[in-house]
């Protein structure tokens, strides 16, 4: 089943990632160990940290099942 989601903000993204580990029944720690990153990087990424690695960020949603598509608004100049 493909399904979009669009955020608008690093806390948005954040929830959506801790949303499908929880459904995927990993903990922070089975997913860290998933996608080749720390335990405290997952922390930041689900509480919204607006900081985060875009290359870790990709290898978390990789692990999930996810990628990252970028959507550019028709009014860009």
């Amino acid at each position: 089943m493909d399904t979009q989601n669009f955020f608008s903000s690093p806390k948005e993204l954040g929830s959506a990632v801790k949303n499908v580990r929880k459904n995927a029944n990993l903990t922070q720690a089975e997913l860290a160990f998933a996608a080749g990153v720390g335990v405290r990087f997952i922390g930041e990424l689900e509480g919204g940290k607006p900081t985060a690695q875009l290359g870790k960020i990709m290898q978390v949603l990789a692990a999930l099942g996810g990628n990252l598509a970028v959507r550019w608004n028709d009014d860009r100049s």
